[in-house]
């Protein structure tokens, strides 16, 4: 199985549809931490509904359009990342994430889409990555600047969660200012 190692007990593998009750336990635990950003976190309430988004993102990795990780903290799936569109004939992707507050401020998340940014660009030639979030969402906004990240702009009112009308911030990474950033 594959599983990366981001730290001392701390490593980064695929969530699959097996593992959808650790996923949906998972969830009632950080939902109040992530629920204000993911939407998701309202949607997977029990172990079917946590098996369905699994399926969906395994449907994804068969068919080359996304993928789905944890990041376990000591044995405890602690929050993860996602390639949420993946598309290879365009060389775009988007990397989005998750964190319950156990996990947060070690650097977890940073170290994980820096190897999701490497492999995206590095191995399966991606020209670009973006970055999209609620501009409300301080932490994640920081998580953007933090990676060198470039934001292009707010998509104002792009989308509905909880019946409010929210903005999208568009952050991108170019493959040639990622390679760029490695190399100094």
């Amino acid at each position: 199985m594959f599983a990366l190692q981001l730290g001392h007990g701390v490593e980064m593998r695929p969530l699959e549809p097996w593992q959808a009750a650790e996923f949906a336990a998972h969830v009632d635990r950080v939902r109040d931490d992530i629920s204000p950003w993911i939407p998701w976190a309202a949607t997977v309430t029990d172990t079917d509904s946590a098996r369905a988004l699994l399926e969906l993102y395994a449907t994804r990795l068969a068919s080359d359009a996304g993928r789905i990780y944890g990041i376990w903290v000591d044995g405890v799936l602690t929050g993860g990342t996602v390639f949420r569109t993946f598309d290879p004939a365009m060389g775009n992707c988007e990397v989005g994430v998750w964190m319950g507050r156990s996990g947060r401020r070690r650097g977890l998340v940073s170290a994980a889409v820096r190897h999701m940014i490497e492999w995206a660009v590095g191995e399966r030639g991606m020209a670009r990555v973006e970055w999209h979030c609620d501009p409300e969402n301080g932490p994640s906004v920081a998580t953007a600047k933090r990676l060198g990240f470039t934001c292009e702009g707010t998509l104002r009112e792009a989308f509905v969660m909880d019946g409010e009308r929210r903005g999208v911030q568009i952050w991108s990474m170019l493959a040639s200012e990622w390679r760029a950033a490695q190399a100094s």
